[in-house]
């Protein structure tokens, strides 16, 4: 979505309204600019806590691969429709509403999770929290941009771009690492990590009590209307390629969000919850240090690079899955994790260079939509894939699909 700076709220107001400082004003959005960035980290670290948890749920009720991929679809599903509905509403609802709202409703997942651990309650659980995540992304990552233009005017926006990438990226990638080390070395495996998560969350819900707003908020609402995806005819072969792009990316990440530790305990005989949370952290962390390293470099530069590091640690993991080797594995999902996030946010600035500001936000709408297809269709058509053959053999069809998508992108994106 469009990252847009309004001025923030508090900033004007009628002349018999005294004003705060600037001083004071500074340190206050400055002390929301973090209270956001860690609330945005911990609800983001929420939508993926389950994917070490996963084999747990599979041995106590006996379902298969497949099925953890139809769990995990039901998230992309939420992320969707959410963008859709609701994830422009902060333009006139209020950034501070919708975050906190997106907060609560990721709450409410973990409630689901706690209460009603059957296997419909994991698939509604998992469609509420990409809800929640629907909401959240844009809105935290323009309140973010928002409060960082207040607290530091005249700033270059590196600073909440940074925070942006590794609230998002890197939160996801605490997620897994926090609930596999709570699962190995705690009790209760199915419980505790939710509980440390809601508490996590409430902190986060509670501090944003005192953030400022930024958004101007109309005085009337307008008219409701869902998120619109367009982009100028002359440059939609351009965007498909972007968007197809972006698929081939969330493809990578779901594998290590949802079958990876299946992979890790099935054909590699790896039954720590632990070292699964940490394979999944280290894919992510890659992604969010490769958007960082290269936020700099054009945007041929990061599609060109993350392309091709995403193939090659493709390739690494479906050998690693044949051999079989940990140590292979880790090291594809790190190389592939980083080749991922630095061509995602290669597609990203494509898009932003394609589309007039007027139309941006919903040229971003179309990306996040191929993004989020990709996250669901080929981790479902692997899981699918399983009920016939192995899973190195699915493994296999899937890199090659994958890899078979990215050859006819690259070109488009690099010429």
């Amino acid at each position: 979505m469009t990252v847009t700076t309004h001025l923030p709220a508090g900033l004007t107001g009628p002349r018999s309204r005294p004003q705060p400082r600037p001083e004071t004003r500074s340190r206050r959005h400055n002390a929301a600019f973090w209270i956001v960035g860690y609330t945005f980290a911990v609800t983001m670290a929420f939508s993926a806590l389950p994917t070490p948890l996963y084999v747990l749920y599979q041995a106590r009720d006996g379902f298969s691969t497949f099925l953890i991929t139809v769990i995990f679809a039901a998230y992309a599903v939420g992320v969707v429709a959410s963008l859709f509905l609701a994830g422009h509403l902060s333009d006139w609802a209020g950034r501070r509403r919708m975050v906190l709202l997106a907060v609560l409703v990721n709450m409410l997942s973990g409630v689901l999770f706690l209460l009603w651990p059957a296997t419909a309650g994991l698939i509604v659980a998992r469609l509420v929290s990409g809800v929640s995540v629907g909401m959240l992304t844009a809105t935290a990552t323009a309140y973010l941009s928002e409060l960082h233009a207040a607290a530091r005017p005249g700033a270059g926006r590196s600073r909440s771009e940074i925070m942006a990438t590794a609230a998002n990226l890197g939160g996801i990638g605490l997620g897994p690492l926090l609930s596999g080390l709570l699962a190995q070395y705690f009790g209760h495996p199915l419980v505790l990590p939710y509980l440390v998560s809601e508490a996590l969350m409430l902190i986060g819900a509670v501090a944003l009590a005192v953030a400022p707003e930024t958004a101007a908020v109309p005085p009337r609402r307008p008219a409701y209307r869902p998120q619109r995806v367009r982009v100028p005819a002359a440059q939609r072969p351009l965007f498909l390629a972007a968007a197809t792009a972006a698929g081939v990316v969330f493809a990578l990440f779901g594998v290590f969000t949802s079958v990876a530790p299946s992979l890790l305990a099935g054909v590699l005989r790896g039954d720590s919850h632990a070292v699964a949370g940490a394979m999944a952290f280290a894919v992510f962390g890659a992604g969010a240090a490769a958007q960082i390293v290269l936020s700099k470099a054009t945007r041929r530069t990061q599609a060109g690079l993350g392309l091709a590091a995403l193939v090659a640690g493709l390739a690494m993991v479906t050998a690693a899955a044949w051999l079989p080797s940990f140590w292979l594995l880790l090291a594809g999902g790190i190389v592939a994790g980083a080749g991922a996030g630095a061509a995602f946010r290669g597609t990203v600035a494509t898009v932003i260079s394609i589309t007039p500001p007027q139309v941006r936000g919903e040229g971003l709408a179309g990306l996040f939509l191929g993004a989020y297809v990709g996250l669901a269709i080929p981790v479902v058509g692997l899981g699918v894939a399983t009920l016939w053959v192995s899973l190195p053999t699915a493994v296999l069809g899937l890199a090659v699909a994958l890899t078979a998508a990215v050859v006819p992108v690259a070109r488009r994106l690099l010429t």
